[in-house]
């Protein structure tokens, strides 16, 4: 960032708006008109003949440095000059020029805010001051409505305020927006001293007295912007201006720079002692790659555009030359560049900000720092105003320990870290080697860090922003701003790595007791934490490569299990839960647990109580970790079921989780319910039922159903709608006389009306009746709303009864958004007559879209399947459908090619409905 009098000067070969001393004589050879109207169209057309040919040359010159757009920025805002020049050229010369101006008669043109840095991305707005130097005269009004016109002609966005000095200077202290916008002035043209003039006021009248208001306003202003674009730095679709690392945070630091030291451009602050030469190094790096990724931004949009979209990932990643990567896409390395600059961006936003305070803060007062001292530091550490600095770096630099030590002491004490010490230690990262590595004091302190302190987030977050982390741990570096591109996940799996530790810490404190009693019941009856919170730090450690990531990340924690201290059967414990990380949520998400199955087969799994509950805390925390909107009342309905189902098959033996056993209490529980029944309507009940039907649903949803078939005709529908807050959804309950494809045609009545479906479950009775119960939320993954309830029923009616076609129906409404269209989900289909005694189990996983699960479920119905059950997993754009099937005699689809020949017609089904939603 350098206020320099104008973009940098273009070669003989450039376009002529980048060549300003041509400029002037081309244009006044090109205008012989004999009015000003005519004039004034010839300045236009002149001008926009040039800027069509200048914005090609500019576009070609970016592709040769499409990562580094420092020159780019330039040249736009050098043709921005060009056609304001231009066009106030003539609007002085030919069309209100002055032979004997008054003192009064003068104007000055300003370029302000990122115009007057003269950095511009190709669609930046154009911000203009005209400056008078008293009140505004008749001849200066018409330069400025002349100026103005022509360039709206041009098609600029064009920001204007006509001002005298005076002004400036009152409206200046009013308001910090405009005052921001002054400081980055830079003349254009008119007169030179009254914009000099302006710069010596607002220094001396302005800027000299008022530099702590500065400070604080703008970092108020930049804490607010953080909070409206998301609070962190991590987000799934940053803003490249104004997220957190972003070119707004540079552009801060530019500002409080230029107001308090007056430098007018950034290598300066290496001279004033702000920066040494490396991070200033970086602040430039990381400024031309966000300026390069805004403009690719611009071109790809043809618009001002700065939100780093889904779909313009992965344009940008592909004009930047970034390519796919063993287990990669070029995107996720795309972006794990972007988090890296803006990580930096924080690391130098910090620096300046300590130094700055440094400079300009006054020690506490005795009686106040003797008040909030906690605990004194151990050497070489010492108080320095509120912050943990080193007294004596050779000290410090001769013990490797104390890379770890400081971040002890922080927690320990409860005190920040100076930014003097952080940069020390940075530079200094060499020195964490094998031999600290294999320290068992290290180990010690790492470990301690993680689970002593109550708080162990704080500490690896400064670690991994500093480095030490991936230094001590160098396994860990690789997922280190390691983006997937996804929607399910909200953060870099680093950043993810310490959210679900994070969780945890919560956990112990006792902080989500009411949101996660069974976690904090386990916790409380012990574990071992020491395993516990390092299979949390290293579940993902395997992600970015080919292969699984689960198995790859157990391969490394047998690595490194034993470095941090933990014994023998420690680590075999941290290496099973790596390994079967996935497995608790994949079951409880993706199968029936009423199936008796399911529990057993679990329950064989984890072998063991002790392992049960640390898979049950390491699930719990991976999912809550995974972004703030992905943890729910059903997922922990769905867990706590199957921590109990299996903890009661551990307790008992495997054989007590059977169907007859669970039928006869679903059934007694029902008595109860329905005690007002007459005895007769209440036998006819539970006996009409297969025994499927009892270990599905729960007491108040089979009392629902009992009433929904009381007295039911064979040719009415009868449904119940109400929500259910366990699954967060909607409950809906059909009871109808069955007929084939009933579930098909019921998941097309939903699709319809936008109802995604969560879970599903149907049954025949014994007496030819369908109950069908689908849970249903809305697009943003809410119950369905009560409102909408009566439409809903409508729109099923009329899909029950044939008078609307969901196929047809839904050719219009099935499309996938743009934003999601470049995530790639590879279709899989599994076919399992393992998994459970009765049925098979059907597995898809593929791309989510709305009429997806009308699309599958016709496709087996078309195949004469009958659905019992549908587990529906949904992952952000990804979508897991699970289906327990029969076929038309009620028996498993054994027959190879018949599973060849479903998995074909699935896959069909996807296909074509894919091919739809494209064309949609």
């Amino acid at each position: 960032m350098t206020d320099t009098p104008s973009p940098a000067p273009a070669d003989a070969g450039a376009p002529l708006l980048l060549r300003p001393e041509a400029l002037f004589a081309a244009l006044d050879a090109a205008l012989d008109a004999p009015d000003a109207r005519g004039l004034r169209t010839q300045t236009v057309q002149f001008l926009q003949a040039e800027r069509e040919a200048a914005l090609p040359w500019i576009v070609a010159d970016f592709t040769r440095h499409p990562r580094d757009a420092g020159a780019t920025v330039q040249a736009y805002a050098a043709l921005t000059d060009g056609l304001v020049k231009g066009v106030l050229h003539v609007v002085l010369t030919r069309l209100h020029p002055l032979q004997a101006p008054t003192a009064a008669e003068k104007i000055s043109l300003l370029a302000v805010g990122g115009y007057g840095r003269a950095e511009m991305a190709p669609f930046s707005d154009v911000d203009l001051l005209f400056l008078t130097p008293y009140k505004m005269t008749p001849w200066a009004e018409s330069v400025i409505e002349s100026m103005l016109y022509m360039l709206w002609d041009l098609k600029l966005k064009v920001g204007h305020a006509s001002r005298t000095i005076d002004d400036c200077l009152r409206l200046g202290r009013e308001d910090i927006t405009i005052r921001t916008a002054l400081l980055e002035n830079r003349p254009i043209g008119g007169d030179a001293a009254l914009a000099e003039t302006l710069d010596q006021r607002l220094r001396n009248d302005l800027f000299k007295s008022t530099g702590p208001e500065f400070i604080e306003a703008k970092l108020a202003e930049r804490a607010e912007r953080h909070r409206r674009q998301g609070g962190q730095r991590y987000v799934l679709e940053p803003n490249v201006k104004e997220g957190k690392g972003g070119l707004r945070d540079l552009q801060t630091l530019y500002w409080i720079a230029k107001y308090i030291h007056g430098v007018n451009d950034t290598a300066d602050l290496v001279g004033l002692g702000v920066f040494n030469a490396s991070e200033y190094a970086e602040f430039v790096a990381a400024e031309n790659f966000l300026w390069a990724v805004r403009c690719h931004l611009h071109l790809i949009a043809g618009r001002a555009a700065d939100q780093l979209s889904f779909d313009a990932q992965v344009e940008v990643a592909r004009r930047m030359g970034y390519a796919d990567l063993a287990g990669r896409r070029a995107v996720e390395v795309f972006m794990q560049d972007y988090f890296r600059h803006a990580t930096q961006v924080g690391e130098v936003t910090r620096i300046f900000l300590t130094v700055l305070e440094a400079q300009h803060a006054k020690p506490a007062p005795v009686l106040k720092r003797l008040f909030r001292r906690r605990k004194p530091l151990m050497a070489p550490f010492v108080d320095d105003i509120g912050r943990i600095n080193v007294a004596d770096e050779k000290a410090f630099l001769d013990d490797p320990l104390n890379f770890l030590r400081i971040f002890e002491e922080a927690l320990r004490t409860g005190m920040l870290i100076h930014p003097a010490a952080m940069r020390l230690i940075a530079a200094n990262l060499r020195r964490i080697d094998d031999r600290l590595r294999e320290d068992k004091e290290a180990a010690r302190i790492f470990l301690d860090l993680l689970c002593k302190h109550g708080n162990p987030e704080r500490a690896l977050r400064r670690m991994n922003e500093l480095g030490v982390l991936a230094a001590y741990i160098p396994e860990f570096e690789p997922i280190v701003a390691m983006m997937q591109f996804n929607m399910y996940h909200s953060y870099t799996v680093d950043e993810h790595t310490i959210q679900v530790i994070s969780t945890l810490a919560q956990i112990e404190r006792g902080e989500l007791a009411d949101d996660l009693p069974l976690s904090t019941h386990i916790l409380n009856d012990g574990v071992n934490r020491r395993v516990l919170y390092v299979a949390l730090l290293l579940h993902d450690i395997g992600k970015g490569r080919p292969e699984d990531h689960s198995i790859l990340g157990a391969q490394i924690a047998r690595k490194v299990a034993p470095r941090l201290g933990l014994n023998h059967e420690e680590c075999e414990t941290v290496e099973w839960l790596i390994r079967n990380h996935l497995l608790m949520s994949d079951v409880a998400q993706k199968r029936d647990l009423s199936d008796p199955r399911t529990i057993r087969d679990f329950a064989k799994q984890v072998k063991t109580r002790k392992r049960l509950d640390l898979l049950t805390l390491l699930t719990v925390c991976d999912i809550r970790g995974v972004g703030p909107n992905v943890w729910n009342n059903w997922k922990a309905t769905l867990l706590r079921r199957l921590y109990s189902d299996t903890a009661r098959a551990m307790q008992h033996g495997l054989e007590a989780v059977n169907r007859e056993q669970r039928s006869d209490e679903a059934k007694k529980a029902l008595r109860e319910a329905l005690a007002g029944w007459e005895p007769k309507d209440l036998r006819t009940e539970l006996a009409r039922h297969y025994p499927a039907y009892w270990q599905g649903l729960s007491t108040a949803t089979h009392a629902d159903l009992a009433q929904l078939l009381r007295g039911l005709d064979n040719g009415e529908i009868r449904i119940d709608l109400h929500p259910d807050p366990d699954h967060d959804a909607t409950r809906a309950a059909f009871a109808l006389v069955d007929h084939p494809g009933i579930f098909s045609r019921l998941a097309g009545a939903l699709a319809l009306v936008g109802a995604n479906v969560v879970d599903a479950r149907t049954y025949t009775s014994k007496d030819g009746f369908a109950t069908a119960v689908f849970w249903l939320q809305d697009a943003e993954g809410h119950p369905y709303e009560l409102a909408r309830l009566p439409r809903l029923r409508q729109m099923i009616d009329k899909t029950l009864k044939g008078e609307v076609v969901a196929r047809d129906a839904l050719k219009d409404r099935d499309k996938v958004k743009k934003r999601e269209r470049e995530f790639r989900f590879p279709t899989h289909v599994t076919i399992d007559n393992d998994g459970s005694d009765i049925y098979t189990i059907i597995e898809v996983d593929t791309r989510d879209r709305p009429g997806l699960l009308y699309d599958l479920t016709r496709a087996l119905a078309s195949a004469n399947i009958y659905i019992a059950s549908a587990v529906i997993a949904t992952y952000g754009a990804q979508v897991v459908d699970t289906f327990y099937v029969k076929d038309m005699f009620g028996l498993k689809l054994y027959s190879r090619a018949r599973q060849e020949a479903l998995d074909k017609r699935l896959r069909d089904a996807i296909a074509r409905g894919a091919e739809r939603a494209a064309q949609a």
